[in-house]
């Protein structure tokens, strides 16, 4: 039974360290996708800013129409 239990320990204490040196990625490549994913949100928001002022517009080119209409 001791045996087992010390097989298993060795096996968790080879996988943790597997695990541990898998870790390939350096911090320069992570920053470089968190950079990336940064640029993509800020270009996302821009364009929904857009969409927002040009629906904006378009809100007031209405109105200015049904008054200029209800001048008639």
């Amino acid at each position: 039974m001791k045996y087992f239990a010390g097989l298993g320990a060795a096996l968790l204490m080879v996988t943790m360290l597997y695990a541990c040196g898998k870790d390939e990625k350096s911090s320069a490549e992570r920053d470089k996708e968190v950079q990336k994913v940064l640029q993509e949100g800020a270009q996302k928001e821009r364009k929904m800013y857009e969409g927002m002022q040009k629906n904006v517009e378009n809100l007031e080119k209405k109105a200015q129409e049904q008054k200029e209409e209800t001048k008639k």
